[in-house]
């Protein structure tokens, strides 16, 4: 059994080029000149304007290395293949599984692509209701095609879930799981972010897994935040000293 978690909003992101730390994360409007210089390239959500990389979206403009991409603040999820998601079974075929994934296609998991051998009764391995990391191997017109065959895909057991806005995932995960790895520390949960915006949490205490929930949606709340690091820190430190 999971316990669901969602807020309203839905609380339910050659040589180097060296960029000031507190110019990466400035809020872009569309339109607006993030970058000048013909060694950037403009990635997801940006666009090139003579030498000038621009934005094409609003949001958080990202400047890593050469790459420079604005980061949206709100919307919804858009599938990707590569993207790793958390998914929850809603019907069970003759071959595989239909899956809700919080995107605006089906989703469709293949016996064929799970890890282990699959014979007999499926709803012995996945059953409706269940929650699953899945990876999308395919978006096609008609659906997404999923795969749970890697290492760390799978199903989830017990447990919160916690829908975020998908568009806030880099936040909550930060630059190499910087945030994620702090949030996991302070609270001692296992969490799995889902790319799609869900999120499964699982400590050895309910109370560690509220921690880790109040924890994330801080982080959702505070986005558009330069130094967003410091002031998680700065968060968990009053929370012990309370």
């Amino acid at each position: 059994m999971f316990r669901e978690q969602e807020n309203n909003e839905i609380i339910e992101e050659s040589d180097s080029i060296q960029i000031d730390e507190h110019k990466k994360r400035e809020i872009a409007i569309p339109g607006e000149k993030i970058v000048s210089g013909k060694d950037f390239l403009p990635g997801d959500g940006a666009r090139r304007e003579g030498e000038d990389i621009v934005a094409s979206k609003y949001g958080l403009a990202d400047i890593s290395g050469r790459l420079v991409k604005v980061i949206p603040l709100s919307g919804a999820y858009i599938p990707r293949p590569g993207n790793v998601v958390i998914g929850r079974v809603t019907d069970v075929t003759f071959n595989g599984w239909l899956m809700d994934l919080k995107a605006p296609y089906s989703s469709f998991l293949p016996v064929s692509e799970v890890s282990r051998f699959v014979k007999g009764d499926l709803t012995e391995y996945y059953d409706i209701g269940d929650m699953i990391v899945v990876k999308i191997d395919n978006v096609k017109s008609k659906g997404i095609d999923l795969t749970a065959k890697l290492r760390g895909l799978g199903k989830l057991e017990r447990g919160m879930i916690v829908f975020i806005n998908s568009n806030k995932v880099p936040r909550v995960i930060g630059r190499e799981g910087s945030m994620i790895n702090l949030i996991k520390q302070e609270t001692n949960c296992d969490i799995v972010v889902g790319q799609n915006g869900i999120v499964w949490i699982k400590g050895e205490k309910v109370e560690d897994e509220l921690k880790a929930k109040d924890a994330i949606l801080f982080v959702v709340s505070k986005s558009y935040v330069e130094g967003l690091t410091e002031k998680v820190e700065k968060y968990f430190r009053e929370k012990r000293n309370s």
